[in-house]
């Protein structure tokens, strides 16, 4: 193996699902990180989408109440949301507490509109007004304290409701990009949510997001796609991942023919990334292309969602430094042929090697 071309640490950011225990939230942890930091907490909207059962309309798309801790400087410490395929030990007949509300509209644009005009610290019965007064139209309250606005030709635009049973409890904790290593930053918020009883869900995973820039061209990209299609059964098991998670997948098909392509590895970037686009990536994969595809600001990055539910900061930053290593493989010109020879290829720590040499061992 050639030696890496990429300057360390890798820029990576983290995704931790985690359960609140009955009576708290993850308003709750927001306000504890936030305190311990010296610093505030902001509330935000946050979008979500979750299938839907009715005809023509593949998603319900809500935003949901998100909370940033922010540190005396106003920087993000943690982003703590919902996460809506944390489902289980909820109780759906709950009662919904009050202010915790979504907003639900059967397109994400328009909740995009109304997450650029409406407060999401106002009340549930006034969130959406000025979304009202934009169309030219009055709030429409019905039983139940929801509040819908539709357009002067009585055309849906979006609805709020109350938040569902105990849906306060799940907490995704999404932090800010780590220049360096996060290992202590990890370590607080975990312990932070361990002091307040939160524990893994039985659907829980951990998302690592990963700094696309180094990756933007055609030949990595390729090499990195075949390496995760050829071993991705084998990373799974390797890295246990939750066999209750939902979500997941392989890489589609239609990706892994594209950069097989001559067309595609000879391609200039530009190019190669429309090559991407073209394909209608999807984030819900074992290994997401969506946002290098799209280029999305704020969320440049190859996402990995193999990696079990944990509440332990290192057994999350040795699966961090095990897809690390794959995607520095990819950069220095090697391509995986086979199950049996990928960890022996990838440049690891000894201690790192021996551990996941002993789990395909055990495996």
């Amino acid at each position: 193996m050639t030696g890496s071309t990429q300057r360390r640490p890798w820029k990576q950011g983290f995704e931790i699902e985690l359960m609140a225990p009955q009576g708290l939230s993850r308003r709750d942890l927001a306000e504890r990180i936030a305190q311990r930091v010296g610093g505030r907490v902001k509330t935000v909207f946050y979008p979500q989408s979750e299938p839907s059962l009715v005809p023509g309309m593949p998603v319900f798309e809500n935003l949901v109440l998100g909370y940033e801790a922010l540190d005396a400087a106003g920087e993000r410490v943690a982003l703590c949301v919902d996460d809506l395929t944390l489902r289980d030990g909820l109780n759906p007949l709950a009662a919904p507490l009050p202010g915790w509300m979504r907003i639900l509209s059967d397109d994400a644009r328009l909740l995009a509109l109304v997450t650029e005009h409406c407060d999401p610290d106002a009340d549930l019965a006034n969130v959406l007004a000025p979304v009202a007064a934009l169309f030219g139209t009055e709030l429409d309250h019905a039983e139940g304290g929801i509040a819908k606005v539709v357009d002067r030709a009585a055309r849906s635009i979006a609805m709020v409701a109350p938040l569902p049973g105990e849906r306060e409890r799940p907490c995704e904790i999404i932090t800010p990009p780590y220049e360096a290593d996060p290992e202590t930053a990890l370590t607080a918020l975990l312990a932070d949510a361990a002091a307040l009883g939160f524990t893994v869900p039985k659907e829980a995973a951990v998302h690592i997001h990963f700094d696309a820039g180094p990756l933007c061209d055609a030949s990595i990209v390729s090499r990195l796609v075949e390496t995760l299609h050829r071993n991705g059964v084998h990373l799974r098991d390797l890295v246990g991942t939750n066999p209750a998670c939902v979500r997941l997948g392989p890489i589609a098909d239609e990706i892994v023919k594209r950069v097989r392509s001559e067309a595609f590895r000879s391609a200039d970037w530009d190019k190669a990334r429309q090559m991407l686009v073209d394909t209608k990536p999807t984030k819900y994969a074992d290994f997401n292309f969506l946002n290098i595809a799209h280029a999305l600001p704020g969320k440049h990055t190859v996402e990995a969602r193999i990696f079990p539910g944990s509440m332990d900061a290192a057994e999350i930053l040795r699966n961090a430094r095990l897809m690390e290593a794959i995607l520095v493989r990819a950069m220095d010109g090697d391509a995986a042929q086979s199950d049996t020879d990928l960890i022996a290829s990838l440049e690891l720590s000894s201690t790192d090697r021996a551990f996941w040499t002993a789990r395909m061992i055990k495996g």
